[in-house]
């Protein structure tokens, strides 16, 4: 299934110390330009959708809504997580191809 792809992928991303994930260390890693993707669960509230949107827009990171909170949270071997950044840039191009597939998640941000 192309949606374990997707967690797959920000799985490796982890193992490799290249995610961080909690809504401050996320807008941290984009506002320092490391982050190459950001992933905010479907389920977030509205006003973190709105916060990541102004901050994925203004510094253009490529910005999805993809999975639940619980989904993302066992992708990164924590219990949930609302949003997460990938700071590899081969991994996030993988997870992005993955994304645009049409899998599931909402694109915001080119």
């Amino acid at each position: 299934m192309q949606k374990d792809k997707i967690l797959s992928y920000l799985g490796l991303a982890t193992k490799a110390g290249r995610t961080v994930s909690g809504e401050f260390c996320v807008e941290k890693s984009v506002r320092q330009k490391r982050a190459k993707l950001v992933i905010v669960s479907e389920d977030a509230s509205e006003a973190s959708k709105k916060n990541f949107r102004n901050i994925c827009t203004y510094y253009k990171v490529p910005l999805y809504f993809f999975g639940n909170r619980d989904e993302l949270g066992a992708a990164c071997g924590k219990e949930c997580r609302v949003s997460l950044a990938v700071e590899e840039e081969g991994l996030a191009k993988a997870a992005i191809r993955q994304l645009e597939l049409g899998i599931g998640g909402s694109k915001y941000v080119e």
